[in-house]
């Protein structure tokens, strides 16, 4: 169920209904799909839930489904929902009406009657036709233009428990971990995430707010929640530092860790810090007491002296009894990784329900199962973008820079999925304008490819909007790949709900990209 603007009004139309939740395949989604079934459970409304990773399963899905959908409105709202024969059309519908004729024996005067009668309803047809693709086209239009820089829809999902008071602390613990996944993909501007961060900040002191008797006499297993301004690094409380620093994409990029120098000012950095390379390289949680209490200040002073103005940003922790900590940072990249796990012992369904299941504090096995996935996709991220720019795949086309991975590079299988070549794309480009003195190119968006499957001859392609300080950083790339896919008849599958990521046959490549050469131009 899609509802741009969900009011405690509309959920409670719900309840004498058995609803159907269409959940995306984003962490995000999926933290608005747990408070959703929490408030279900709440009030023991039976719900069906549909997992789908792209329009094409939404479609099949509502039409499985379409005998239990209703829209249910008030009679005042108008929510601008487009019509479903406004968007879709039946094939059927499209075909001509026969223009052969059989020599039945009719009168030629009776022959052209029929005749005119044909031509007149396959002319009404046409101009029918031509109207319903301009509606559709203004349809589209005014939904492709939205973008991502609106509010998570966890923080959607728990404003509403919150204003029928039926919130709870997991409820909001999933909430900051929508906004913080929005926030790690770029999805939102910086000045929304601290604004966000702000208010979810309130609800945090208004659940977690206890005095010092009250503190004692909570259970061992109970629930945490903390503000806190912590390090940029990602996983390092479940890493070792050194390797947090070395597969963070804000530290690869400034120290050019895919370089000799670059490697060689880590080590100067760590030296500045005073921290022992032992220390520095075992496991966070073993490292020296004494050095973990002071080791986020020791790191932002130092990060100050070596240009990383930011290296601590503000974010939340939870505690699950005194032993379990996460960041919200960690949870994201452990959902995300579970969800896009390039291991075939399940289906794209199993991984969804798994990545589900590890935002439950009573899965934490599987929390952990996808913190160590986390690790190993971070790695060959970043392994990735040395080679790329090692071996300079990274090139000028004009008015984008274009990437292309070949089949049979290390990890190719992971960067099919679509948030994992976004996100590589993301680290990659970020990276690359560290790495260039070319002024011009770090001005540039970037478009990168990836084998998706070798016996359909498939790559998926995504493109990335420019770096830069800018806070408004909307991806135009959605309509410039229709435009240039319409303009060559090149094979593409735009399935996406990222709008800058679609599928593309390899054999079509080198046209497709001309014409977004020139689109661009």
């Amino acid at each position: 169920m899609f509802v741009s603007d969900f009011r405690k009004e509309f959920y409670e139309l719900v309840h004498s209904q058995r609803v159907l939740l269409f959940v995306a395949s984003d962490v995000d989604a999926l933290c608005a799909c747990k408070i959703l079934q929490a408030l279900f459970q709440c009030d023991h409304v039976q719900y069906t839930l549909v997992p789908v990773s792209g329009w094409q399963e939404l479609e099949t899905a509502f039409l499985e489904h379409k005998e239990q959908i209703k829209l249910l409105i008030k009679q005042e709202d108008d929510l601008e929902v487009p019509a479903y024969d406004d968007i879709f059309r039946d094939e059927a519908e499209d075909e001509d009406l026969s223009g052969s004729e059989s020599d039945d024996g009719s009168e030629p005067s009776e022959k052209r009657t029929r005749l005119e009668e044909e031509i007149a309803a396959r002319t009404t047809k046409r101009r029918q036709r031509r109207e319903w693709e301009a509606r559709r086209r203004d349809i589209l239009f005014d939904y492709e233009q939205y973008e991502y820089y609106g509010t998570s829809s966890a923080m959607v999902m728990f404003d509403l428990a919150w204003m029928m008071s039926k919130d709870l602390n997991d409820m909001l613990w999933w909430a900051i971990v929508g906004l913080t996944d929005q926030w790690v993909h770029d999805k939102i501007t910086q000045m929304k995430y601290v604004t966000d961060v702000g208010i979810l900040q309130r609800h945090v002191s208004r659940h977690n707010h206890r005095n010092e008797a009250e503190e004692n006499m909570l259970s061992v297993d109970c629930t945490r929640i903390s503000f806190e301004y912590d390090l940029r690094l990602a996983l390092y409380q479940h890493w070792s530092l050194h390797e947090s620093l070395y597969n963070t994409s804000y530290t690869a990029a400034r120290f050019k860790l895919w370089s000799v120098h670059g490697q060689k000012r880590l080590q100067e950095f760590l030296a500045d810090m005073g921290l022992p390379l032992k220390q520095v390289k075992q496991k966070f949680q073993s490292m020296d007491v004494s050095l973990k209490e002071n080791l986020r200040e020791m790191i932002e002073e130092s990060a100050n002296k070596f240009g990383m103005k930011d290296m601590r940003v503000q974010t939340f922790s939870i505690h699950f009894g005194f032993k379990h900590k996460f960041l919200a940072s960690d949870v994201v990249f452990a959902t995300m990784s579970l969800m896009e796990s390039p291991e075939k012992d399940g289906s794209g369904t199993d991984h969804f329900i798994q990545a589900l299941d590890s935002l439950s504090r009573s899965n934490l096995d599987k929390l952990y199962l996808g913190l160590e996935l986390a690790k190993k996709h971070l790695q060959a991220t970043q392994q990735t973008i040395a080679s790329c720019l090692c071996t300079n795949l990274v090139t000028s086309q004009g008015p984008f820079l274009y990437c292309s991975l070949m089949e049979g590079t290390p990890d190719v299988a992971l960067f099919s999925k679509p948030a994992s070549l976004s996100l590589l794309s993301r680290h990659l480009l970020k990276s690359f304008v560290y790495s260039t003195k070319n002024r011009r190119c770090k001005l540039l968006p970037l478009v990168m490819a990836a084998p998706l499957s070798i016996e359909q001859g498939t790559v998926t392609v995504v493109g990335i909007p420019p770096e830069t300080d800018s806070s408004d950083r909307k991806n135009f790339f959605g309509r410039a790949f229709e435009k240039a896919a319409e303009s060559t008849s090149s094979r593409t599958l735009h399935n996406h709900f990222d709008l800058s990521v679609i599928e593309l046959k390899a054999e079509d490549r080198s046209k497709f990209l001309d014409a977004l050469v020139s689109l661009l131009s």
